[in-house]
């Protein structure tokens, strides 16, 4: 017989089970570059630009958090996406507007390594609980694998 804490460890496990394995923890997938963050930030605004997808922005953190006096490492945000896909899950849940258009993270790690994170759009789904909108998250999903393949090794 469950008792309450087992049952609970249970529908955690269950939930943690329909997630891609590399965003079972918390929607965000890392995968590694190939390049440096200069060149890893401009293959992915090439792709993207190439792909048709409206690049709104490019944030530099880490000279925003040394222009407050903080020393950060190499922070990159990428800010892009297609009205026309992303507008779907809004029409489903306005408050999904959070996590429109895409946010694509370029960083460096302290051995140089350069990263891209985004958010998992299924984990964007869960968290909206949008549950009629399955291909345009699944196309979601397949255009960001696309554009940080441009980069991976």
């Amino acid at each position: 017989m469950f008792n309450r804490r087992t049952l609970t460890m249970a529908l955690a496990m269950s939930a943690l089970a329909v997630l891609p394995a590399h965003a079972a923890n918390n929607g965000v997938v890392k995968g590694k570059s190939a390049y440096k963050m200069a060149e890893t930030i401009d293959r992915l605004k090439k792709d993207v630009a190439a792909k048709g997808i409206t690049f709104f922005a490019e944030i530099d953190q880490a000279k925003l958090a040394a222009d407050a006096g903080i020393t950060l490492g190499p922070s990159t945000l990428l800010i892009f996406g297609n009205p026309a896909l992303g507008s779907q899950f809004m029409t489903s849940n306005p408050s999904s507007g959070i996590d429109w258009p895409v946010r694509l993270l370029v960083i460096e790690d302290k051995n140089g390594q350069v990263w891209t994170v985004y958010n998992d759009f299924g984990y964007i789904a869960r968290r909206h609980g949008i549950r009629n909108r399955g291909a345009a998250f699944k196309m979601a999903s397949e255009v960001i694998a696309s554009i940080t393949s441009s980069v991976k090794k």
